[in-house]
């Protein structure tokens, strides 16, 4: 595993040792709206040019999500990750309550659009292990 940034509320990691690469974000925290974004936006582009075809979103520490940054997520990321090719996405979710209801109420009205598949999972090692194809 390679750790390609490190924000204070965000590591973005590459796994490339299974048969296809993996891009896993571990929220450590909160984060404001033009950082949650700007630090989304920069995923992306590894995504992009390292192909990933996983994500595993580790979301068991992210802090309160605002709704506008919810959408700006399904807009910006959940939709062109269909069309970079991705296959597989593993969701850890959220400790929080609150938190955990409002990005699966998003992750819901995402998924029938989406072009890969979508697991909801709550150890790491498994969700690592699936979305890399293990």
């Amino acid at each position: 595993m390679q750790t390609l940034a490190s924000f204070p509320f965000l590591r973005v990691h590459l796994h490339t040792g299974g048969p296809i690469s993996v891009l896993e974000t571990e929220w450590l925290g909160f984060a404001g709206s033009t950082d949650f974004r700007q630090a989304l936006t920069e995923t992306m582009r590894f995504a992009q040019h390292h192909r990933v075809q996983g994500w595993v979103a580790d979301d068991r520490r992210l802090g309160p999500v605002r709704p506008k940054d919810l959408e700006w997520t399904h807009a910006h990321v959940l939709n062109p990750l269909s069309l970079m090719g991705l296959q597989r996405f593993a969701h850890l979710e959220s400790v929080e309550v609150l938190n955990r209801l409002t990005i699966d109420g998003m992750y819901r009205t995402a998924l029938p659009g989406l072009l890969y598949e979508f697991r909801h999972f709550t150890a790491l090692a498994e969700a690592r292990a699936w979305a890399t194809g293990g």
